[in-house]
């Protein structure tokens, strides 16, 4: 049963500090975590020996530094407590040292290189930020990772330097308006995480699944998302006990899970987390990735994080609900009850809309992958072109701001349904725009273009730096001025003015958006190999120097490490593809027609004037049709040939994009219009209808 005595049991969290330190190493300790304050290696050791007890408590064998390195997942070391005594006995030990410093082997993780394979050590250091947490009987600690020789090799460091930046920036901000409370501002951050389940058996028959997390091939199914019966609505049997096992584990593990539901797609689902600084909301999306996948194979299901599994219905994004506080609990992006009046608030709001502005090609790097090359722009995820949605009353207050006219003001007003038992209530003041890449919702900034397997450590990072950029040149221009009000008038009247052009409010998916967006000179990087040089580009490298969130040795070993998992990903494809095609459906298709072939001669020889029209039409449209499978997958092996030719990773890159992504679609086309023809009986691995409705 879930209770709040019960959440958190299984982290190391405030209570069990408190609990289990004394009080002079539980204020220091708290000094890092509330304030970002150095930590005191003194400490360690009794942390290290009150974390290990209270592990062993809670049935903990063994310890694992638990980090996020550049392959997309989380990776972990297991070590046990055991040790031995002088006299040969074991015992239970855990060292500060080993807190705090781990050592895997660098060399064998993605490093763009900065790693040789002979250079094998890295060091995993503790994030005393993130509470470590019991996960299959071993206590996990979250840590960053760095190579020998100081360089991040993970997405967590460059996510903490920049919430450093950040808080850097805005605290100066807070001290023009006489705030000498706050000592730490810190990006909050809530993670709305799509996903389908499937039956575990389908799954394996299919290899494409299996290999890609996404059905390479399949034809649209008779019924899917047309009659929005899905969202929203009772989840399956199955489905319930899923969730019900989910929310205990992440209940236990002091995960702020808060809302699931029914998405648009059948099959498909959301849950929803509490706003948490930007790092635990990570590491907790982190693990509920990896928890969701766990408990989805304990009831024979299995939970599909790709951008877009399968064709034609919904993918599946992350909405990273994005927002500013300071240590005493101010939300700085909480407009108030009269926001044209709220200094501070017009202030950060212009501060985040000329960062995303400025920066809005890194911005959209930041969430570049294979997988979400599918899902911009389709199926109500938002484009690939980055703008911002205020709605009216705040585009209002900024446009009187700029034009210097007094603000008039939207009317509050109450919904009345016309049925006097239900109650009213106040409407907002501006509607919802899904859209939208970049929406204000309120309090805070949804970013909706992440993928729903992408690590939100580098979108934050990307988010942290730009603002914290543009906080410190507001900071540097108010702090030198004597009249601050009018000063700080001009200042936002001019950078809205100066960076309006990224607010958009209309319709992301009308086409007319993408002729608007281009005269308005807004990026437009539909794909993968077209965002990445972003990530080295000397305007965008220079922002991020200078804010201390990468150098440019990490953002070019960024920028081949992206490079490299996205050719990968689409050569894993295409080779998938091909052995499908080789090994079940150029077989299966040859089978039905030797059978149908068989039949229609049997009916000939016992009725020889029949005519067979169906029959004949059939055998030659599929015989034509494996011709035209045969052909077309004989040029992708002809391609993947030539992919091996290539030197450069981006010419790589716009090699498989336009062609071998192009013979891919094309393969699909003739195979998914055999599938249609051929018998189910015959047909080699489950189609849509199955997957979607299969439990």
């Amino acid at each position: 049963m879930i209770s709040t005595k019960r959440f958190g049991s299984m982290a190391f969290n405030d209570d069990a500090m408190r609990n289990s330190l004394s009080q002079e190493v539980y204020q220091s300790l708290q000094q890092t975590i509330r304030q970002g304050k150095s930590l005191d290696p003194s400490i360690a050791d009794e942390v290290a020996s009150a974390m290990k007890d209270w592990a062993i408590e809670h049935g903990a064998t063994h310890y694992t530094h638990w980090f996020q390195p550049m392959s997309g997942v989380t990776a972990e070391k297991h070590d046990s407590f055991l040790s031995i005594d002088p006299k040969g006995r074991p015992i239970l030990e855990f060292s500060g040292s080993e807190l705090i410093k781990g050592e895997p082997d660098a060399s064998s993780f993605p490093s763009g290189g900065l790693r040789a394979t002979f250079e094998a050590r890295g060091y995993t250091t503790w994030d005393p930020t993130s509470y470590a947490f019991i996960k299959d009987n071993t206590l996990c600690i979250p840590t960053a990772f760095c190579t020998y020789s100081g360089h991040a090799l993970d997405k967590k460091t460059p996510l903490l330097r920049s919430m450093d930046a950040l808080s850097k920036q805005a605290v100066r901000i807070l001290r023009l308006f006489g705030d000498e409370v706050t000592a730490r501002v810190t990006p909050s951050v809530g993670v709305e995480q799509e996903y389908f389940l499937i039956d575990r058996e389908l799954f394996r028959k299919r290899k494409d699944l299996v290999y890609a997390g996404r059905t390479l091939f399949g034809s649209r199914a008779p019924k899917e998302q047309e009659l929005d019966d899905h969202y929203f609505g009772a989840f399956p049997e199955r489905v319930s006990a899923f969730m019900k096992e989910l929310d205990e584990a992440l209940w236990d593990l002091g995960v702020y899970a808060k809302t699931e539901h029914n998405e648009v797609a059948p099959a498909q689902y959301e849950m929803a987390m509490i706003h948490s600084t930007a790092n635990i909301a990570v590491d907790h999306n982190q693990l509920t990735m990896e928890v969701m996948q766990k408990i989805a194979e304990r009831n024979n299901l299995v939970c599909l994080l790709h951008e877009k599994p399968f064709a034609g219905v919904n993918g599946s994004g992350k909405h990273n609900n994005w927002s500013l506080s300071t240590d005493w609990g101010q939300n700085l992006l909480s407009p108030g009850d009269t926001p044209h009046e709220n200094e501070i608030f017009l202030l950060f709001l212009t501060a985040v809309i000329r960062a995303v502005d400025e920066y809005q090609d890194l911005i959209r790097m930041s969430v570049a992958s294979a997988g979400n090359d599918h899902r911009l722009g389709a199926n109500e995820a938002p484009p690939a072109i980055i703008s911002i949605f205020l709605g009216e009353e705040l585009t209002g207050i900024l446009d009187s701001i700029e034009k210097r006219l007094p603000y008039e003001g939207t009317e509050k007003t109450e919904m009345k349904l016309g049925v006097l038992t239900l109650p009213r209530f106040p409407k907002d003041t501006a509607d919802r725009n899904r859209t939208s890449p970049v929406a204000f919702t309120g309090n805070r900034f949804e970013f909706r273009m992440p993928g729903s397997s992408d690590t939100l450590g580098c979108m934050n990072a990307m988010i942290n730096a730009s603002v914290a950029d543009v906080l410190r040149d507001f900071a540097d221009h108010l702090e030198n001025e004597k009249d601050l009000h009018s000063a700080l008038y001009e200042l936002i009247r001019t950078t809205y003015r100066d960076h309006r052009r990224i607010v958009f409010n209309g319709n992301g998916y009308d086409a007319s958006w993408i002729l608007e967006a281009e005269k308005r000179g807004l990026t437009n990087d539909r794909t993968t190999p077209d965002c990445l040089p972003a990530l080295v580009q000397e305007k965008n490298r220079k922002m991020l120097e200078r804010m201390g969130v990468y150098s440019e040795t990490e953002l070019q070993s960024r920028y081949g490490i992206l490079l490299d998992i996205y050719c990968k990903t689409i050569l894993i494809e295409a080779r998938t593809m091909v052995d499908m095609v080789r090994r079940q459906i150029l077989p299966s298709v040859g089978t039905y027609l030797g059978r149908v072939a068989q039949d229609t001669n049997a009916k000939k020889m016992l009725i020889p004037e029949l005519e067979c029209k169906y029959e004949m039409k059939l055998v030659r449209m599929l015989t034509d049709r494996m011709d035209q499978i045969e052909s077309t997958v004989k040029e992708l092996e002809t391609a993947l040939a030539s992919a091996a030719s290539f030197d450069s990773g981006i010419e790589l890159s716009h090699f498989l994009k336009e062609d071998v992504i192009e013979l891919m679609e094309r393969l699909r086309t003739e195979t998914d219009a055999a599938e249609i023809q051929v018998s189910s009986e015959y047909w080699p691995f489950p189609v849509y209808g199955d997957l979607f409705f299969g439990f």
